[in-house]
């Protein structure tokens, strides 16, 4: 099994491009031509309800000082949607967005918990590494593409016009309602972001199409992420990163106590479910509690 992680939410891409550039130029010049993504690790892929131990890596606060060692104090979630793969063609042939259907089992739930302070420190030149591998958790159930059908939408207009190749004909996002929890230990969970699938820039047969364009070949079980989905408000945001806004702007449990990452202790609860003319599709709970790092 390979995976592979994607960064197909404008809104996401663009709060994140605005904290960290130039708003006026928050999204990158490639961002609305080619669906961005990166390789993962498929061996720390843990199913929901699988504890873990806080990260250790390298961060650096400023460029002009020397890195430091240890646990990671800004752990953060990605709240993610993921497709799964049937076997696909040989080496060197692709897959077309029209054909791609036929080459995707189903949808899960996905969390890329992610390390935003290693991850600012080692993402320049080649993306992230330390700070995303750790772990992902997955949902414990796996919907049929079939069984989502009635439930696409049609996607955002995609400005400029894509190249020939990511083309596409027909409604293929996906209304798929999303929330994410935090429970702070011996506390009573709090919502922090209620979002939609249906929201991608960037739809699930352009990037099996824009990942297979090249040759790759895909095989069953294959896993391809969706990236942090973000809504165009505060309350539809997909990360720690945006709903505190890098730290500026902490949440309110309601024990009381604030959030501006994750801490120890803490149990996050990724949600979703499509529901149409009293049909109700549910993809389990996503759940994973943080332990203090060994």
């Amino acid at each position: 099994m390979a995976t592979t992680d994607f960064y197909s939410s404008e809104d996401h891409a663009r709060n994140v491009g605005t904290m960290f550039r130039d708003p006026a130029k928050a999204l990158l010049p490639n961002w609305k031509h080619i669906p961005v993504g990166y390789h993962g690790r498929a061996s720390s892929i843990t199913i929901s309800g699988t504890p873990f131990h806080r990260p250790k890596g390298q961060t650096n606060a400023s460029d002009d000082t020397m890195p430091v060692f240890g646990p990671t104090k800004q752990l953060d979630f990605e709240l993610e949607v993921a497709f799964v793969t049937f076997d696909g063609k040989p080496l060197g042939q692709n897959i077309s967005t029209a054909e791609a259907d036929d080459y995707i089992f189903g949808m899960l739930l996905f969390n890329d918990w992610s390390a935003r302070d290693i991850q600012r420190w080692e993402y320049v030149p080649l993306g992230p590494f330390l700070a995303k591998n750790f772990i992902s958790t997955v949902s414990p159930w796996l919907v049929t593409l079939d069984a989502l059908e009635p439930f696409r939408v049609p996607g955002p207009v995609q400005d400029p016009e894509v190249l020939p190749y990511l083309k596409y004909n027909g409604e293929k996002n996906v209304d798929i309602q999303l929330q994410v929890a935090i429970k702070p230990e011996n506390a009573v969970e709090t919502i922090v972001s209620r979002s939609n699938y249906k929201y991608m820039y960037w739809n699930m047969e352009q990037q099996l199409a824009h990942h297979t364009v090249n040759g790759c070949n895909i095989r069953c079980g294959d896993m391809m992420a969706s990236g942090t989905i973000s809504g165009p408000h505060e309350g539809s945001f997909g990360s720690m990163l945006e709903i505190a806004w890098k730290g500026t702007k902490p949440v309110q449990m309601n024990d009381g106590s604030t959030r501006s990452f994750i801490q120890d202790g803490d149990t996050v609860i990724v949600q979703g479910h499509a529901e149409k003319n009293g049909v109700r599709i549910g993809f389990g709970e996503c759940v994973a509690n943080v332990l203090p790092a060994l």
